[in-house]
């Protein structure tokens, strides 16, 4: 979710700490757990190394006006005191460069796990798997020649904005985060996790109307940004007829950018543990301690799964945990990750779920996984097929502010941002301007009515969690509560 679309309760045990840039050569990542976990005291301890290499592109007024590189190195250990009454976990992350800075991190986790008092979610650290072929190796590294394709193609972007009298701003960013995790009890894993993505924003010579697209990807060698651009200014084109409609419930048509950030909201609400105590909208009312897995919350065969293998949006293969939270355990490093379908054939299957969760329910345990797709099975329709079989509603085309209203209800508010437009018989007829919105993702999925293919999608607002795959969807009475006079 790439960054991840996880939303986390911390746990107390974390002291103070964070990553910082050092200048001096850092040791291996894998040096670092090896000598990390040579060097504890504690009854078993757990090692999570991250080599973090990004790189960026800023372009504004039609002209590229920065770019960036960074390098960013980080260790957690996480200490373990067996105790007569119990496990104490301590855990500390910070930059460090040599061996001296290793061991004084290793003694604060260490001194952070005695303060502390034995934790509910312990259970036998996870075992060694096969072996991992390139633990030893360096990190893999991004550097700016990720951009060789882009760069032509953004000066041909520009010439043709600046003919149109178009103006083009946006960002582009690719980062490489290297993981290694390993753990007194023999693991020993590692993943290489590229990511990108590109943001484009184009506004007339005048300022007065603008349009946002934007794209995820591994590489960029599938980014296109001449026909994003092509797309961005035909939506301009749209803008040119302004129409007034007041606020109200419309069927409404929206892209994959749009539906990622609403699924994201909902997969980040979709706590396991915190359905089982009655506080959010997964909860089955009426019902101590149950849940709503097993009901239907769409009447099309939608799917929402997670799939770290998944192409294009592949993500770490194994649970990596720097603290234990509601749905996830320090316990849990290393755990192997699948396929997970947290909805199937629109009825609820799982709920994020930690491994000490499952030995509490009976259930299989159900890790977050950092990637989310939803798909319609043998959808073939493009978004543009929706909007000409849409007799009349509107075409939204990304949200932004997007925030809680009511957790037991997933009810969100936000603010439709660059281009609401209206579909009369098939067509877009015109601009209606910016909304806010009052809506549910999760009641949303009972009122879709279409879905079309899904495709990679760059959620706006979430836009770090970039390993998404959405159809664009045609839902009814899309609550569009106020005019809004954002831009």
């Amino acid at each position: 979710m790439p960054g991840s679309p996880v939303r986390k309760r911390q746990r107390p045990q974390h002291a103070p700490g964070g990553g910082t840039v050092s200048n001096r050569e850092p040791l291996p990542p894998h040096e670092v757990v090896e000598r990390a976990l040579a060097r504890s005291t504690t009854s078993a301890c757990i090692v999570i190394a991250e080599a973090v290499s990004s790189v960026n592109l800023r372009w504004a007024g039609n002209s590229l006006i920065s770019n960036g590189d960074t390098r960013a190195r980080t260790a957690t250990v996480i200490a373990l005191d067996h105790r007569a009454d119990g496990i104490a976990a301590g855990t500390v992350t910070r930059a460090v460069a040599d061996t001296g800075q290793l061991a004084r991190l290793v003694e604060d986790a260490e001194a952070v796990a005695r303060h502390q008092r034995p934790v509910e979610d312990a259970l036998p650290l996870v075992a060694s798997r096969s072996a991992v072929p390139g633990f030893t190796d360096p990190p893999v590294e991004t550097d700016i020649s990720v951009f060789t394709g882009l760069a032509p193609a953004l000066r041909e972007t520009f010439a043709e904005a600046t003919a149109a009298d178009r103006t083009l701003y946006g960002y582009a960013e690719h980062t490489v985060a290297t993981t290694y995790v390993g753990s007194s009890s023999g693991l020993r894993a590692r993943h290489d996790g590229p990511v990108g993505k590109l943001e484009l924003t184009v506004k007339t010579g005048d300022g007065e109307r603008s349009a946002w697209g934007g794209a995820g990807t591994t590489d960029f060698t599938d980014v296109d940004v001449e026909a994003l651009a092509g797309q961005l200014a035909q939506r301009l084109a749209w803008g040119k007829r302004r129409v007034n409609l007041p606020p109200g419930r419309y069927e409404t048509v929206l892209p994959p950018s749009a539906v990622a950030d609403l699924m994201l909201h909902l997969y980040s609400w979709a706590s396991s543990a915190e359905a089982i105590e009655g506080n959010n909208a997964f909860s089955r009312p009426g019902a101590d301690g149950g849940t709503r897995i097993g009901e239907r919350l769409s009447a099309l065969p939608l799917d929402l799964y997670s799939d770290p293998s998944m192409p294009g949006l592949q993500c770490t293969p194994f649970v990596t945990a720097h603290t234990s939270g509601l749905d996830v355990s320090v316990f849990d490093n290393g755990h192997p990750l699948d396929r997970t379908d947290w909805i199937r054939d629109g009825v609820l299957t799982a709920l994020p779920m930690s491994r000490h969760g499952a030995s509490t329910t009976g259930r299989n345990p159900t890790p977050r996984i950092d990637n989310l797709i939803l798909s319609r099975r043998g959808a073939t329709s493009s978004m543009n097929d929706l909007i000409s079989a849409t007799d009349y509603g509107l075409l939204l085309t990304s949200l932004w502010y997007v925030r809680d209203l009511d957790p037991q209800t997933l009810l969100l508010t936000g603010l439709t941002r660059d281009g609401v437009y209206l579909i009369d018989s098939g067509e877009v007829v015109g601009e209606v301007g910016n909304f806010r919105f009052n809506d549910s993702p999760l009641d949303l999925l009972s009122r879709i009515t279409e879905a079309g293919v899904t495709t990679a999608a760059l959620p706006r607002e979430r836009s770090s969690a970039a390993r998404t795959a959405m159809p664009a969807v045609r839902a009814s009475n899309f609550n569009m509560s106020t005019a809004s006079r954002a831009r």
